[in-house]
């Protein structure tokens, strides 16, 4: 391509290759990846943006990391799950308060952090 744009089979590519990157913790490479133009907010085919992967999978420096790159704390995937909801599901202390932190919408999605929080004795990590 004499543009140097990618085409949608490399784009899926690289996309796969940044959702596992979040997935494993790998916040020096997937910044890496956002920092060279991927957006901080791109998805799969579920709608798991980078944030709702690194957080269901407990890594609150890749978390702190895309967020410090504009990545929306309350985007909801085709579930309509937000990437809090998840990490109190999975018990994710840190991601928990990164996230609150971070300014989450305790009140979106389905269930919600709030309601995820008392169905998993969790609601301590939710005051203050």
């Amino acid at each position: 391509m004499s543009n140097g744009a990618l085409t949608g089979e490399q784009t899926e590519r690289v996309l796969a290759i940044a959702a596992d990157l979040a997935r494993e913790g790998d916040t020096a490479q997937l910044a890496e990846f956002v920092d060279h133009g991927l957006p901080a907010d791109a998805a799969d085919a579920s709608g798991n943006t980078l944030l709702m992967l690194a957080a269901y999978h407990g890594h609150a420096g890749t978390v702190r990391a895309l967020l410090a790159r504009g990545a929306d704390p309350d985007l909801r995937n085709a579930r309509d799950q937000t990437p809090i909801a998840g990490a109190l599901f999975k018990g994710e202390d840190e991601v928990v308060a990164v996230l609150r932190d971070a300014g989450a919408d305790l009140d979106a999605g389905t269930p919600t952090a709030r309601a995820a929080a008392t169905l998993f004795g969790r609601e301590h990590l939710l005051a203050g």
